[in-house]
C-alpha cells in the first residue's frame, strides 16, 4: 500500500505532542510561572510568551484525539485497498492486526520492567496479567492507568479492532456522510448515558468503553473515504491552510465545551477535530521540505513504539528537572524526544522483524 507522507508526518507530530505533554505536565505539575513583568517591552514580551507556552502546552493531550482520528483513517484506507483485490477473510484480518498490536505491547512491558531511568509509581502485582492481555477496562479504577498510564489507549484500540469489520461494512454500505452521522450519534449517546443518565467513572468515557470515542474514529474512516473519492480537494483543504485556519477559529469554541456536563459530551470530538486540523496543516508545511519531512515521517511510521514506551521515561526525567528554567526544559525536551523516538523505533522495528520471521518459519514448517 502506498503511504501518504503527510499522513505519516501528522502521526509523528501527534505522538511527539503527546509525549511532550506528558513531559510538560511532570515538569510543571508543582511549579509556578515566573512573575509577570509588564514594566518594560522586553519583560512584557517574555511574560506573553510564557503564558502562551503554558496555555498551548496544556492542550497537548488533545493530540490523543488526533491519534484516534488518524487510526480510523489509516485502518479504513488499508482495509479498503485490500478489499479492492478481493474478499477479506475476517480470521486472517484479525490475525494480522493483533500480530501487529500485541507483540510490541508485550515488549513495552518488558522494557518497562527492565529499564533504568523509568518512573515506577505502582507495584508490579497480579494486575499485570490483565495489562498484558490488554483488558485494562476490567476493574477500571484499578487497572486502566496501571504501570504506564498511556497504555489505556491500547485497551480502547483493541475494542475498535474487534468491531472494525462491522464498522467497515456499514461505512461502505452507507457512505461517509451517513456513516459519520451514525457513528457520532452512537458515540454521543453512549457518553450521554455514562455522563448524565447513569454517571460512571470518567475513565469509561475517556476510552474504557471505546464507543464513547467512536465519533473521532468514525471521522477518520469518513475522511479516508472522502480522500479516496476526491483526493485533490481533501488534500487542498487539509494541507494548504484552509483547514488550519478553520481549526484556529473553532478551537476557542471547542474549549468552551469543558464547562458543562452536557457540553462535555461533545468536547473530545470537537477538540480532537480542531487539533487534527492544526497538526495536519503543520504537516502540510513540513512535507514541503525534504529533510524534515523524512524525519517526521519516520517518527510517524514508528509512532506506535514511541507511544508505548515514552511516558515512564519522561516522568522519571521530568521529576528531576523541575528546578530548571523554561528554556532549559525545552532544550532537554527536544533532546529527550529525539532519543525516545530512536529507542521506540529500534524496539518496534526489531519486534516486527522478529514476528515476521517467526510467522514465515511457521508457514514454511506447516507447508502453507
Amino acid at each position: 500500500m502506498k503511504r501518504l507522507l503527510w499522513l505519516d508526518i501528522s502521526k509523528g507530530l501527534a505522538i511527539l505532542v503527546v509525549a511532550y505533554f506528558h513531559f510538560f505536565r511532570t515538569y510543571y505539575q508543582y511549579g509556578v510561572l515566573p512573575p509577570a513583568d509588564w514594566s518594560n517591552l522586553a519583560g512584557s514580551v517574555l511574560t506573553i510568551l510564557r503564558l502562551v507556552w503554558f496555555k498551548v502546552s496544556g492542550l497537548g493531550f488533545h493530540a490523543v484525539g488526533v491519534f484516534i482520528i488518524l487510526s480510523g483513517w489509516t485502518l479504513m484506507q488499508s482495509t479498503a485497498r485490500r478489499a479492492e483485490s478481493g474478499a477479506i477473510a475476517c480470521g486472517s484480518w484479525y490475525r494480522a492486526r493483533f500480530l501487529r498490536l500485541y507483540p510490541m505491547y508485550w515488549v513495552a512491558h518488558f522494557v518497562y520492567l527492565l529499564s533504568p531511568f523509568v518512573a515506577r509509581l505502582e507495584p508490579v502485582d497480579s494486575r499485570i496479567i490483565l495489562s498484558l492481555l490488554g483488558l485494562r477496562f476490567i476493574d477500571i479504577q484499578m487497572n486502566f492507568m496501571y504501570l504506564n498510564a498511556a497504555w489505556w489507549y491500547f485497551s480502547m484500540l483493541i475494542q475498535f479492532y474487534l468491531i472494525f469489520p462491522l464498522l467497515f461494512w456499514i461505512a461502505r454500505r452507507l457512505g461517509p456522510w451517513r456513516f459519520l452521522l451514525i457513528g457520532c450519534a452512537a458515540g454521543f449517546f453512549a457518553r450521554y448515558l455514562l455522563l448524565v443518565v447513569w454517571p460512571q467513572n470518567g475513565l469509561w468515557v475517556l476510552g474504557g468503553f471505546a464507543v464513547c470515542r467512536l465519533p473521532e474514529f468514525a471521522l477518520g474512516m469518513a475522511l479516508a473515504m472522502w480522500h479516496t473519492r476526491s483526493t485533490a480537494r481533501v488534500e487542498w483543504f487539509l494541507l494548504r491552510g484552509a483547514g488550519f485556519v478553520l481549526g484556529l477559529i473553532l478551537y476557542p469554541a471547542a474549549l468552551q465545551l469543558y464547562h458543562g456536563v452536557y457540553d462535555y459530551i461533545f468536547v473530545d470530538f470537537a477538540t480532537g477535530t480542531c487539533c487534527m486540523l492544526e497538526i495536519i496543516g503543520i504537516a502540510g508545511i513540513i512535507s514541503l521540505f525534504q529533510g524534515p519531512a523524512k524525519v517526521f515521517g519516520v517518527v510517524g511510521v514508528y509512532s506506535y513504539g514511541l507511544y508505548l514506551i515514552h511516558q515512564p521515561y519522561v516522568i522519571w526525567l521530568g521529576l528531576r528537572i523541575r528546578e530548571q528554567p523554561i528554556w532549559m526544559f525545552l532544550l532537554i525536551a527536544v533532546a529527550t524526544l529525539a532519543v525516545l523516538s530512536a529507542w521506540g523505533m529500534l524496539l518496534e522495528k526489531a519486534t516486527n522483524t522478529l514476528v515476521n520471521k517467526l510467522v514465515s518459519a511457521r508457514k514454511t514448517a506447516s507447508g502453507t
